[in-house]
């Protein structure tokens, strides 16, 4: 990469950029001195999110909107224990179902989970508009008594994007298409460059870091159940990935 920047430079990949090309070469070691200087290694629970632009990679540093990091996995789940998501002055925690990430031939390429950031302890923790996508790779590894592959979840290394939600919806909020859903490209790459634009008259300075941070769309936000013992980990996370998910005919 030069060491210049054009004037106007942003850092917006596609989903299936920071699956495909940033976290695969990660994880194979490939242009790592490149995309250390884009998308940094941190460990994102040692800090609370409105601190995290400050370590964003040297090229992203000028975003006001979203940040990336790489994240290793913690010890403990390498011994097979649950994901600790506490930081000094709150916590992360999942949201909805995990989803997967499709390259531009309709092929399952990665595995994404929704955060949110709740400041405080439970069960008295209060909702932000911290939000946090976690994408993971999932590789298939050849087979030759088959036709199909072997997935396989790459577990040692995610890439989080953290951002703050906004009352417009975001091109990588957007759930891909269903596979029989016939989509004119030319249509999704000009909405694409819409919400682009219009994302980008929608931020805001990040030097007050208590700025915006409580969402008061909903009011469940602050009664939580008392018998969510630790929201901090991801509930009900299955032991293994589904692979029953997958429709193998397709790859």
């Amino acid at each position: 990469m030069n060491d210049q920047v054009a004037p106007g430079f942003r850092f917006y990949p596609t989903e299936e950029e920071l699956v495909s090309f940033y976290l695969r070469n990660k994880l194979q070691g490939t242009r790592v001195e490149d995309i250390n200087r884009v998308i940094p290694a941190l460990h994102i629970c040692d800090y609370n999110p409105w601190d995290l632009p400050e370590f964003a990679g040297e090229r992203c540093r000028g975003d006001l909107e979203q940040w990336f990091f790489f994240v290793p996995r913690q010890e403990r789940v390498a011994r097979g224990g649950r994901p600790n998501r506490l930081t000094a002055q709150g916590y992360w925690k999942a949201t909805g179902s995990p989803s997967f990430i499709y390259s531009s031939q309709d092929r399952v390429i990665g595995k994404k989970r929704t955060m949110v950031f709740y400041a405080g302890r439970t069960p008295h923790g209060r909702k932000t508009v911290w939000k946090m996508n976690e994408y993971k790779v999932i590789e298939f590894s050849e087979v030759s008594s088959s036709t199909t592959g072997n997935p396989q979840l790459r577990e040692e290394l995610s890439l989080c994007r953290v951002y703050r939600k906004t009352k417009g919806m975001r091109a990588f909020d957007r759930r891909p298409p269903p596979p029989d859903e016939v989509v004119e490209g030319h249509q999704s790459v000009a909405a694409h460059h819409q919400n682009v634009e219009a994302t980008s008259q929608q931020n805001h300075p990040v030097a007050d870091k208590t700025n915006y941070l409580f969402d008061n769309s909903s009011s469940e936000d602050h009664h939580i159940p008392n018998n969510i013992l630790d929201m901090a980990v991801e509930d009900n996370e299955p032991s293994s990935w589904d692979w029953e998910w997958f429709d193998f005919t397709k790859f």
